[in-house]
């Protein structure tokens, strides 16, 4: 079944790409497309809760088991860091809701400041720092449970919420931490927010805080994530960006100095891309590491 419908979506793609295509034949795409990727997604999410009952299946012993009353359950968690040096990242609240037809699984990470080896200077500016991420965390994971559960009032179809962190990397200079949220009713989305910490400074950093003041990082890095883009596509007849579609205004141009980024454990700047923002939806969130040799001119 799953190679047939590989197949079929290998066909309609290539109709996509006929310079005449019917509307029809788009409607179609979009269906199959939209389907493979809800397919893909259902299993990225076993995946993400399989990891996580695996994580709380070693601190079982040290966790308050509560009675099974309610199909939601909402409380703080016990601080159990996941990594630290001159930051740890706890499981601040955790909210799980579990019925026939909905189901909610958020973790709220946040990030302390632990280290008192940094200068005083560091730790002021790594407290106000976090503050201000975790404030922004609060937020929007406050927002996705309101509209769950608004959404659990008119009892009618179905949905589907998780929320994730991850710790990308923590070097002598940076950390970053992405906090993956997807949402489906219907139809699902993913999508994914990076916040990258200068430890030296304790100061968050911008995408244009990478590169020497008045240094021209956009073409490049574009230049670079299109390359990629185009390499990835030869490779794979599954793969496709909006590159050179016929329809100009979908093409991908250039990244923004509000482009999401991440520093990986390499150093190498990643421009990550939410879903539906370089490519049709089945091709996920997608990210695009620029080689060091591409930026070695213009970084700091």
């Amino acid at each position: 079944m799953q190679d047939y419908m590989e197949r079929e979506l290998l066909l309609l793609k290539k109709d996509y790409e006929k310079p005449q295509m019917s509307q029809a034949q788009f409607e179609k795409l979009r269906a199959k497309m939209e389907e493979a990727n809800m397919e893909e997604k259902r299993e990225h999410i076993k995946r993400m809760r399989t990891r996580s009952a695996a994580a709380a299946a070693v601190f079982v012993g040290a966790l308050l088991i509560l009675p099974n009353t309610s199909p939601v359950i909402a409380h703080a968690m016990e601080q159990i860091p996941v990594l630290g040096r001159l930051i740890e990242v706890v499981t601040f609240r955790d909210y799980e809701y579990e019925s026939d037809r909905n189901h909610a699984d958020i973790e709220i990470p946040e990030i302390k400041v632990e280290s008192p080896l940094a200068q005083e200077g560091t730790l002021e500016n790594l407290a106000r720092t976090t503050d201000e991420i975790n404030g922004e965390i609060k937020k929007i994971t406050d927002r996705l449970i309101d509209e769950f559960e608004t959404y659990l009032e008119d009892e009618e179809g179905y949905q589907d919420i998780v929320v994730k962190s991850e710790v990308l990397a923590e070097t002598d200079d940076y950390f970053t931490l992405k906090l993956l949220c997807y949402q489906g009713a219907g139809s699902g989305y993913q999508w994914n927010y990076y916040y990258t910490i200068d430890l030296n400074t304790g100061e968050r950093l911008r995408l244009k805080d990478m590169f020497r003041e008045g240094a021209d990082y956009i073409t490049p890095v574009s230049e670079n994530i299109k390359e990629q883009m185009q390499a990835r596509m030869d490779a794979d007849e599954s793969v496709y960006y909006w590159l050179n579609d016929e329809i100009e205004e979908w093409n991908f141009k250039a990244i923004t100095d509000d482009t999401s980024f991440y520093i990986n454990e390499k150093g190498n700047v990643v421009i990550g891309f939410n879903e539906g923002d370089v490519a049709p939806m089945y091709m996920g969130t997608v990210e695009f590491e620029i080689p060091g040799e591409v930026l070695k001119d213009i970084r700091k």
